[in-house]
């Protein structure tokens, strides 16, 4: 396994939809000073070489924090820019192929929404999961929500780490203890706030006390 549960403690997402006036360059720098722990570039809307260049800045934004730089879904250009893994969704590519394609040493990320697929994709080789919806979610319009049961039950049935994610905020996160995820992953929770800097900060005490007993 080539992630440590305490790096998923605090998994932002980027979406730059919520930059505003400031760059996403500059809001990541933020959320890694407020503590963000694992950082995943999730840019939907942008060509290749476009995101190719965002990658390449954050990825030296990401090494001076020493946080793991994960690329959503393009894995040829996680290999491309030498990011530290990949995240595939349970209808992308599989963890083996990505796995194939990037080499032993990175981190291979995949989303379970369903006991099947989290097996499935440990089987396959993924490093870790991601799993929700856990709350409703205007990030991806057609999350469906995995109950608090399932949730667990995946948690119990997979050997390696689980990740929530899906709606999370500072007012619901408490919600999520004692399932069995070892972290939580937010995109507006980190990248709407207005200070995103303090915000990060409360969050990751907040994510401390929820995920640590």
């Amino acid at each position: 396994m080539n992630v440590h549960p305490e790096q998923l403690l605090f998994y932002a997402i980027t979406d730059r939809r919520f930059a505003g006036p400031q760059t996403l360059y500059e809001q990541v720098k933020l959320a890694l000073m407020g503590g963000v722990t694992m950082l995943q570039l999730r840019e939907k809307h942008l060509s290749h070489e476009e995101l190719k260049k965002e990658a390449l800045l954050i990825k030296e934004l990401c090494r001076t924090y020493q946080v793991p730089l994960i690329i959503n879904d393009d894995v040829e250009l996680a290999k491309e820019i030498d990011a530290d893994g990949v995240h595939v969704g349970a209808k992308d590519l599989n963890p083996a192929r990505a796995r194939e394609i990037l080499g032993p040493d990175k981190i291979i990320g995949a989303s379970a929404r369903t006991l099947e697929q989290a097996l499935t994709a440990q089987q396959q080789g993924a490093d870790y999961l991601g799993t929700g919806a856990m709350f409703p979610t205007s990030s991806k319009a057609d999350a469906k929500e995995v109950s608090h049961e399932t949730a667990k039950k995946i948690c119990a049935a997979v050997k390696i780490p689980v990740v929530a994610i899906g709606g999370i905020t500072k007012e619901n996160l408490a919600q999520l203890a004692g399932l069995g995820f070892c972290g939580a992953a937010m995109i507006s929770a980190v990248f709407a706030q207005q200070d995103i800097f303090k915000g990060t900060q409360e969050l990751k005490e907040l994510t401390q006390q929820v995920f640590s007993s």
